[in-house]
């Protein structure tokens, strides 16, 4: 189990019942404003998909689905998602939406083999969004401009919380910081990835490292990527690989920096078929999402996910997620943050 991170002398800022209202304030406040910023609007998407279809996110590719026979399908297996990258441009190419536009969705997920801490959760909630895009904008600027969208809906809703609640004081940073996983590592060759990420955030206050996902000068990943989504190989405008990345803000109630959002530019034919190779999976080329893109049939398009209960911890100011979400947590675990002052819904 990952250390639990325990606040000196932490009080949380509101009660229960004023916990719960708030988190429904934000959740309505940011959908709306990120919805607007880019252009998207909302459908219903899938708690489940088929197994064997190359629909489900394989995030870094070791997670396990939790998955279940369906009776009425001769025992079919379906697997609970992992997040909705995929899935959302086979309903953009449904939806035969326009370049510009885009969906957002309600993402539920569960993700059995995570390790629970003060961030980290078996139940997953993200604003799951996904924007088509022309060939001409699948550039790092392009990227550049979308994150800025976010990170002002990001803003404005800290703003919007505060003003309903003074006790929270605003701490997030006028503007983000654009820095390449590559640079950051020239910067820290000593630390870690994630001792770079805190040092960065702590540094600028909020921070997105592009190109995640393909090895670094020093043979290794940032951090992980599945192939068949984000683009982390394609060079970009700096001269480093990746058009995606992770939006990242110092969170000083814990000392650390905490991820937001992962999102990037989607992989068009030639760099699924390059990262298929590069992690030996070319067998994927036959599942049904990756023959659709080979057959020029889906939409280029950027997309992401939004934490929904890390958003609403960091902005209500708590010190663990289980303080904005329902989930299961071991009993030491509930003893110790409850001796902390942290409640845990």
């Amino acid at each position: 189990m990952s250390k639990l991170l325990k606040p000196d002398g932490y009080t949380a800022l509101l009660d229960l019942s004023q916990t719960e209202q708030a988190i429904k304030k934000i959740k309505d406040f940011f959908l709306s404003s990120l919805s607007t910023e880019l252009r998207l609007r909302r459908v219903t998407a899938p708690l489940f998909v088929l197994r064997g279809l190359g629909i489900n996110d394989d995030l870094s590719g070791t997670e396990r689905p939790v998955c279940f026979p369906i009776k009425d399908m001769g025992d079919s297996v379906a697997e609970v998602v992992h997040s909705l990258a995929k899935w959302k441009r086979l309903t953009l190419a449904e939806y035969k939406t326009e370049p510009g536009f885009g969906i957002v969705t309600d993402m539920n997920a569960i993700r059995a083999d995570e390790e629970l801490d003060n961030l980290h959760s078996l139940y997953v909630d993200q604003w799951d969004w996904e924007r088509v895009l022309l060939a001409e904008n699948r550039n790092e600027a392009y990227l550049r401009r979308m994150v800025q969208k976010i990170y002002s809906a990001i803003l404005r809703t800290e703003f919007y919380v505060c003003e309903t609640y003074p006790q929270l004081k605003p701490f997030l940073p006028e503007d983000v910081h654009f820095i390449h996983s590559e640079q950051l590592l020239q910067m820290y060759p000593d630390k870690t990835a994630k001792e770079r990420e805190d040092l960065i955030c702590q540094k600028y206050g909020a921070v997105f490292i592009i190109g995640i996902g393909g090895k670094l000068s020093n043979g290794e990943q940032h951090d992980q990527r599945a192939p068949d989504y984000d683009d982390w190989s394609t060079q970009n405008e700096s001269g480093f690989g990746g058009l995606n990345g992770d939006l990242l803000v110092w969170y000083p109630l814990l000392g650390r920096s905490i991820e937001l959002s992962s999102m990037g530019i989607r992989v068009d034919k030639e760099a699924l078929l390059r990262q298929l190779a590069l992690q030996g999976k070319e067998e994927r080329k036959e599942l049904y999402f990756h023959q659709r893109l080979l057959g020029d049939t889906l939409p280029l398009t950027i997309g992401g996910g939004i934490g929904q209960s890390r958003l609403c911890m960091v902005l209500l100011q708590k010190a663990h997620i289980g303080e904005t979400q329902a989930s299961i947590w071991p009993d030491s675990m509930r003893q110790e943050c409850k001796a902390a002052g942290m409640q845990l819904i």
